[in-house]
């Protein structure tokens, strides 16, 4: 059929035959596309829902950090507010006049109630990180259940396009010889 001479000359019988061939073959070719069904959209579906799982992990262990380091900076405050409170009540037993032993008690107090807002703040803290923390091991426990999800799907397509693989591959290579020998003869008569 490759053979332009015997194209041209095919009768409007053969021309018939070659379509309802072509048909034949492009109908086969649609039922092995079927046997995948929505299988190729939904291993994508899974791929994309993993990634888009991993990517809110890492912002939640990324928050998480975040806040560790402003627990540090809290004991920090905490730390330097004590070193001020003793440095003042040190002062506060050197000094004379009581306007000035006043203003080292107010400072005394301002540092201790520094130290108290820090301290509620790390505890603010630590209550977000385990609520992050939860997050962390639920999101982990979904993301574990569809990459198995998505492992067996992906092993299922490939497992279908392997069995027709194929096929297919000759199924399209005849559907080719067969249009190019069906319409690029002369128009039936």
């Amino acid at each position: 059929m490759s053979d332009t001479k015997n194209i041209k000359e095919m009768s409007v019988e053969e021309k018939l035959r070659a379509l309802f061939d072509l048909q034949l073959i492009d109908s086969r070719l649609d039922e092995i596309r079927n046997t995948r069904g929505e299988l190729p959209l939904e291993v994508e579906d899974l791929k994309d829902d993993v990634i888009q799982m991993e990517t809110r992990i890492q912002k939640i262990v990324d928050e998480t950090k975040g806040l560790e380091e402003e627990i540090k900076l809290k004991k920090e405050v905490i730390k330097n507010a004590e070193a001020l409170i003793k440095k003042y009540t040190k002062q506060q037993d050197n000094v004379s006049k009581k306007r000035k032993f006043d203003a080292l008690a107010k400072e005394v107090e301002y540092q201790g109630l520094e130290i108290e807002l820090a301290e509620k703040r790390i505890r603010e803290f630590n209550i977000k990180i385990e609520q992050k923390n939860n997050q962390i091991n639920e999101a982990e426990t979904n993301l574990t259940a569809k990459k198995e999800h998505l492992s067996h799907k992906q092993a299922e397509l490939e497992t279908i396009v392997k069995d027709t693989e194929k096929e297919e591959n000759l199924l399209i290579k005849l559907s080719s010889e067969y249009s190019i020998a069906s319409f690029n003869s002369s128009p039936l008569k």
